[in-house]
């Protein structure tokens, strides 16, 4: 038998660099994917500002 679980963290990726990276605690944090600019993660008092904005 396979167990297959799904988890859907808030701000997963911001909080993962948080903990690796604690400087950026406390600050605005955008998390974009390798080599082609998409935000893959955002801490949501950012939200607004990373709406339609090209990188």
């Amino acid at each position: 038998m396979t167990l297959i679980g799904l988890v859907d963290c808030n701000s997963f990726y911001v909080s993962c660099e948080r903990v690796f990276q604690p400087r950026l605690v406390g600050r605005p944090v955008g998390v974009l994917s390798n080599n082609d600019g998409c935000v893959t993660g955002q801490q949501q008092c950012r939200n607004k500002t990373l709406q339609h904005v090209q990188w």
